[in-house]
């Protein structure tokens, strides 16, 4: 429904049906300056008009000041002036919301009187300081423009604060989605990523599971049984700790949420929970995660439940006996991470009992998760594996092999062999694509679930899922293949698909931002699909910065790990450590991929393998590195 403030002449918006937002108003406003306006988009577009051309702009045009409900609702606010030769003028444009008609009107009347330049240098002085703690300058120009602002642009402005964008107007909190995003955030604002590790494990239930999804301010959501995301706050929680040395994080105390189990014939429920009385220390709340993950089905491996990672594979199974390859190096993950932070805290059991799994779960990932070549995926309820040669399609799925490598856990032959399957089937250099899996879901009988209803080649079915394409990234960096991980970040970089004219028709959307997925089957193949709300800005950002340039953080010590391109001479990092700045120069005189020789801080040499000491002081010191 939409209104005329009567004394500012702004356009007002409000939603009575939103039983949480019913009260709020949005509003538009030009300064004062309209002098005609319409919330009818029919009006403004015109009969037969377009936003390509819409009447409102035509000379002469006048709007005609309609407002109310049972229209098609928009805000359109008309100004005339003219300019004489090299004069300039300035147009404010306020659009925001407010808890009422009232505050709105006192916001437009304020802001009408503020300063807009100083505005704009506040905006530009927060997003210097979360862009400027690390910038990069290397031999790839379009990696430079990534890492230095759009992508952790995109993670916080989009993932973290909007949760929505052109292709989902959602507004949830994912519980696996920002708590991987959050990481990318840890060196820049690490508060940030603090805040949302509690916020997290207050959506987990005492049972252990958590939900899948939830929209603040109420908290429903959905429970399911989706069996990886409680992993990902103990991924996470470690994750985070390694970075910043906060430890104080696990002893935080988080209220657990209670609601109705899933009846055995259910696979999710949406409902809003209540607080339980029942808290635990952050610690207790990973604890409960990985506890809920521990069960195997006759492989001895996880049981993949309503989904793992990839949700489309929600009926692999659903009858409660399918299991996960891919989760299992992920569980060996967590269990690896979080062992050591339990014996820290006197929980010796727990780390013991953990200890004895990642073995079992290493015999059963070598004996029935290896298929000859790479991987399997999963088994299907009945045993029927997937992910395999014997498979007509999704015969190979590019994440069970990234993470036998990212894990550490896979025989190091059979972790080379599988990536060398991912560059020969899933690496397509001439379209420029690195796909999830191959073949896509067709005509087969197999019923993996809903990532069979998209087409061939969209999203999971088969396209570039880019969030998975860049874990093949950061495996081929941990095997220590520079230039595989360099051109892999290339072939993903949006940059360079919107590089030539004919790039740019093919590839169709932003090519600052990072898109969730390219088709890979005619007539669309390398058109990219959803943009900006994806989980690949965050991971995309790990690759370049921590898995490629090998910069990573740890406390107040900087460990300086790279693993790039031969042909890289060298490049340069400057980072910001609270008061203190580091300029980084990495040289690479022999043309090698990875091997660090020497380390030397303001001239001094430091000790092989030893790290960077950090140092709040206020000054600025030179860090050389030689590799070799």
């Amino acid at each position: 429904m939409t209104s005329l403030e009567p004394e500012t002449n702004a356009i007002l918006a409000r939603n009575p049906w939103n039983t949480e937002f019913g009260g709020r108003v949005a509003f538009l406003d030009l300064g004062g300056r309209q002098t005609a306006w319409t919330a009818d988009r029919t009006e403004f577009l015109g009969r037969n008009g377009a936003p390509e051309r819409p009447a409102g702009l035509d000379r002469g045009h006048r709007l005609t000041g309609v407002t109310g409900a049972g229209i098609d609702p928009c805000a359109a606010l008309q100004t005339s002036f003219e300019l004489a030769n090299g004069a300039r003028t300035q147009v404010l444009v306020l659009l925001g919301e407010a808890a009422g008609a009232p505050a709105a009107a006192d916001l437009v009347r304020r802001w009408r009187q503020a300063d807009p330049e100083a505005t704009l240098r506040d905006v530009a002085s927060f997003w210097d300081d979360v862009q400027g703690t690390i910038q990069v300058r290397t031999p790839d120009r379009s990696m430079d423009i990534l890492l230095n602002g759009w992508l952790i642009y995109q993670t916080l402005a989009c993932r973290l604060w909007a949760r929505t964008a052109f292709y989902q107007a959602g507004g949830a909190y994912g519980f696996r989605d920002q708590l991987q995003d959050v990481v990318a955030l840890m060196a820049s604002k690490p508060a940030l990523a603090r805040e949302h590790l509690l916020r997290a494990a207050g959506r987990q239930f005492v049972e252990g599971d958590a939900q899948h999804w939830w929209h603040p301010p109420s908290g429903r959501g959905v429970r399911t049984r989706i069996s990886d995301d409680r992993l990902w706050l103990p991924y996470v929680v470690a994750r985070y700790i390694s970075i910043t040395g906060d430890t104080g994080v696990l002893d935080e105390a988080v209220q657990y949420i209670e609601g109705p189990a899933l009846r055995p014939d259910q696979t999710d429920a949406y409902f809003q929970p209540e607080p339980s009385r029942e808290s635990a220390s952050l610690f207790d709340h990973c604890v409960a995660a990985i506890e809920r993950s521990l069960s195997v089905g006759v492989h001895g491996l996880p049981l993949i439940g309503s989904g793992d990672w990839n949700d489309g594979m929600n009926r692999v199974g659903f009858e409660g006996k399918g299991e996960s390859v891919w989760l299992g190096w992920f569980l060996h993950t967590v269990l690896d991470a979080f062992a050591p932070i339990a014996l820290t805290r006197g929980r010796r059991p727990e780390a013991e009992r953990w200890r004895a799994q990642m073995g079992t779960l290493e015999q059963a990932l070598e004996g029935d998760g290896w298929d000859g070549d790479w991987y399997r995926r999963a088994f299907f309820d009945d045993g029927t594996p997937l992910g395999s040669a014997a498979n007509a399609e999704c015969r190979i799925d590019s994440i069970a092999q990234s993470w036998a490598v990212l894990s550490g856990a896979a025989d190091p032959v059979h972790a080379e062999r599988a990536m060398a399957a991912v560059e020969e089937y899933l690496v397509r250099r001439g379209d420029g694509l690195v796909l999830l899996f191959t073949p896509p879901f067709d005509h087969s009988n197999v019923d993996p679930g809903y990532v069979k209803g998209y087409l061939p080649g969209i999203r999971e079915n088969g396209g570039q899922y880019t969030h998975g394409a860049i874990w093949s990234a950061l495996a081929f960096a941990a095997l220590g293949d520079g230039d595989k991980a360099g051109e892999l970040f290339s072939i993903l970089n949006p940059i360079n698909h919107a590089s030539t004219r004919a790039g740019v028709q093919r590839y169709k959307v932003e090519p600052y931002v990072m898109a969730a997925d390219l088709y890979s089957e005619p007539p669309h193949v390398g058109r990219g699909g959803w943009t900006w709300y994806t989980a690949s800005s965050g991971w995309m950002y790990q690759a370049g910065v921590e898995w490629i340039l090998g910069f990573r953080l740890r406390g107040a010590n900087l460990v300086l790990d790279p693993c790039i391109p031969r042909a890289w001479p060298k490049y340069e990092i400057d980072f910001r450590y609270h008061s203190a700045r580091y300029e980084i120069v990495v040289e690479n005189p022999q043309g090698i991929n990875r091997g660090v020789s020497s380390t030397e801080l303001d001239g001094q040499a430091l000790a092989g393998g030893a790290g960077v000491p950090l140092a709040d002081d206020g000054a600025t010191h030179h860090v050389r590195v030689i590799l070799g």
